[in-house]
């Protein structure tokens, strides 16, 4: 009976029970698209994710992401936590490792403390800024539990947005983060009002103090009710960012999962380049658990 190991860690943290915990099968040879979406499922975490050995050798490995219910391009806290897991085994060639996915290669540095111990990860997100379609003020308040007053436009619409993978990025005003609370009717209504979304509605909330941003995201939909930390998402708000306010970079430091007693601190870089605007998002992360599967 073929047994596949896996690491948890909690990502966005540095220490146990805050962060976003996330499933890492560090050698999934041998296992099939549907046998990898139902341990993800099983393990119902946002995101799992599964080693597989590179397609060019001058990169470190093939990892795929899968939520709930279906496989990822491209996401945040995985790509972290599995190199932090992947060079605590030694895995990086001198702190650096190369990830290929669908949405692109992620080239990701090791982040180590003062005694050399693994300490996280900062990752490149794959793809510049990539704008969609804008949203109706009022159905994305209706999404989030709140009224059209509560949704900022100063800046920009909410927007569809990504770095590698969509969100709909909503500033919203400081007071009302908290009382954000997802309503899947509205979330249904919406997805399939837009053909642009192509039935994917992660709504991403955020107030903005300078360079101090507290957030939320609600994916309903994707069987994510709250997410309590959400890289790839905070990495397209910082190019978002960047773009709307003429600089040539920035650097954002973004608190998440707060309202649901797992808070995560994320730390977002922009930069304008050659081909728009890229990103990068990095963070601690916390070792949980060890096991195996009984396949």
């Amino acid at each position: 009976m073929p047994r596949f190991p896996y690491e948890t860690v909690d990502v966005f943290t540095d220490r146990p029970f805050g962060g976003n915990p996330l499933a890492v099968f560090t050698d999934a040879q041998g296992l099939s698209d549907a046998q990898m979406q139902a341990l993800a499922a099983e393990m119902n975490y946002s995101e799992t994710t599964f080693v597989l050995p590179p397609d060019d050798p001058a990169n470190d490995a093939r990892v795929r992401i899968f939520h709930r219910t279906a496989e990822m391009p491209f996401a945040g806290h995985p790509n972290v936590g599995t190199a932090y897991v992947l060079a605590r085994h030694g895995r990086d060639r001198d702190g650096v490792l190369r990830f290929e996915q669908k949405a692109g290669l992620v080239e990701i540095a090791v982040e180590r403390d003062v005694t050399g111990e693994v300490a996280g990860a900062v990752i490149a997100a794959p793809q510049p800024l990539s704008l969609g379609v804008e949203l109706p003020v009022d159905a994305i308040a209706a999404c989030a539990g709140l009224s059209a007053k509560d949704i900022v436009t100063a800046a920009h619409r909410p927007v569809q947005a990504s770095v590698g993978v969509t969100f709909v990025l909503t500033e919203i005003a400081a007071g009302a983060l908290a009382a954000a609370t997802p309503d899947l009717t509205a979330f249904r209504k919406l997805a399939g009002q837009h053909a642009a979304l192509a039935g994917r509605l992660s709504l991403f909330l955020y107030a903005r103090d300078g360079d101090a941003i507290r957030a939320r995201m609600f994916a309903p939909l994707a069987g994510t009710w709250e997410d309590p930390a959400t890289g790839s998402a905070s990495a397209t708000l910082g190019a978002l960012l960047v773009s709307l306010d003429g600089g040539e970079a920035a650097s954002y430091t973004i608190t998440q999962g707060v309202e649901m007693g797992r808070p995560s601190l994320l730390k977002v870089t922009a930069r304008r380049a050659a081909d728009g605007f890229r990103s990068r998002v990095g963070g601690s992360c916390a070792p949980m658990f060890r096991g195996e599967t009984l396949l």
